[in-house]
């Protein structure tokens, strides 16, 4: 800044505050800190409304209270809504001042995600927040004010945990997703009664596959663990964990065949390696950071587990009614037809249970007039009960599946930026 004083005055919406022209250079927020490069009056008004000379004071006319909120980010890194304020309009004076929605705390970014998926929106225009295309691809993503490692890192971390993030994770990802495929088609294929003919044929190439395999899933996991801004919070996450439990077996059964165990063996190790195996199918979870139907399922499953605990209440209240009611109709009066299926209560809940969810194996079926009424009445109460707790899980999965598809639209946007910048 090669004019006024070394005291700038920001004046938003009749509230001002005083900065020196260092903290100005250096402001968290774009719009601010851009001011420090201007040389003319002529550039100050392209970033704020109005410029006093005099009291070298700058003006702009956005939303007092809502600038008060962002300034309080600014000091303590962290941003909410301005209670009374809608949504939209603080998300378009966050964008104005240089901000994104990932900068708001979780519970904030999901408000404003309900809002826009309210009114059909999946980003607010640049026309709608009031600045120029330049000035919203300079500001628009936190990694640009990185410098450094610290850049790099966020970088890594975007590129393994965000597919969506750049060209390079969506290609990244699309590997990730052909060996989790190529590691599944050789377990299921494992399976065939001609799979032990064609593997002692081919051992080593069906050993260098699954290496292969394996060490693109290892590698994988530790780096997104090494660039992880909080190595806790990494080993917290469930798909995390299911990433841990599907590489481990292998190394164990490795491990297990250097101490000279026998693989096929019919002991109890014998027994322990092939449950190993078998957990290889924990890493079709992995496709959940590819594809959003999964995704969706598992914060559906996250935020509904009072419903789901319900659901469970109810059908395990009904279940042990009913099958006391079922082996003393079928079985425990003893009018001389007593059914041998029902000779137990926990025999009896396998009739109630597929019965209440209508699904009738066959395999099991009362004879008796009063077993047949119980019958009917079990398979009824079965689907109003079901039903229950089904709407809010529905409810819930639709706003978790809007919710993730605006996410998916802003990396989605942001990638096209990326691409046509670098064209």
């Amino acid at each position: 800044m090669k004019f006024g004083k070394s005291i700038c005055v920001l004046n938003v919406g009749g509230t001002r505050y005083a900065f020196t022209r260092e903290v100005i250079r250096d402001f968290p927020l774009r719009r601010v800190s851009r001011l420090h490069a201007c040389a003319t009056e002529k550039e100050v008004l392209e970033l704020c409304d109005d410029y006093d000379r005099d009291r070298n004071e700058f003006f702009f006319d956005r939303h007092a209270q809502a600038f008060v909120f962002i300034m309080l980010y600014v000091r303590s890194g962290k941003l909410r809504f301005v209670p009374g304020v809608c949504e939209l309009s603080f998300y378009t004076e966050m964008l104005y001042w240089g901000l994104e929605s990932v900068h708001l705390d979780f519970c904030c970014q999901k408000r404003l995600d309900d809002r826009m998926s309210e009114i059909g929106l999946d980003t607010l225009s640049e026309l709608d927040v009031g600045v120029s295309g330049d000035e919203s691809q300079s500001c628009g993503s936190p990694v640009q004010r990185l410098t450094g490692r610290a850049k790099w890192l966020e970088m890594m971390r975007k590129t393994f945990e965000e597919p969506n993030s750049s060209v390079f994770a969506q290609l990244l990802a699309s590997v990730s997703v052909i060996f989790v495929l190529v590691s599944m088609i050789m377990m299921c294929a494992s399976t065939l009664p001609d799979w032990d003919t064609a593997k002692r044929n081919t051992v080593e190439e069906h050993r260098t596959v699954e290496a292969v395999c394996i060490g693109w899933f290892t590698a994988e996991c530790i780096v997104r663990f090494l660039v992880a801004k909080s190595k806790w919070d990494f080993i917290r996450r469930p798909l995390n964990i299911i990433d841990v439990i599907s590489i481990t077996p292998y190394y164990v059964t490795m491990a297990l065949a250097q101490a000279g165990v026998p693989g096929a063996g019919l002991g109890v190790a014998g027994v322990v390696l092939r449950v190993l195996r078998m957990m290889r199918v924990f890493w079709l979870m992995k496709l959940a950071r590819h594809f959003l139907g999964l995704q969706t399922l598992g914060l559906t499953l996250t935020r509904c587990y009072r419903e789901m605990v319900m659901l469970m209440v109810f059908v395990f209240v009904a279940m042990a009614i009913y099958s006391a009611l079922a082996q003393l109709l079928e079985y425990g009066l003893d009018l001389g037809t007593q059914n041998p299926d029902y000779a137990s209560i926990p025999a009896a809940a396998w009739w109630v249970i597929i019965s209440m969810t209508t699904v009738g194996y066959g395999d099991v079926y009362p004879v008796t007039l009063g077993g047949r009424v119980l019958g009917g009445m079990c398979v009824v109460s079965g689907i109003v009960l079901l039903a229950l707790p089904i709407t809010f899980i529905y409810h819930s999965f639709v706003q978790c599946y809007h919710e993730l598809k605006l996410r998916s639209a802003r990396y989605t946007r942001s990638l096209s930026v990326e691409i046509l910048q670098r064209t």
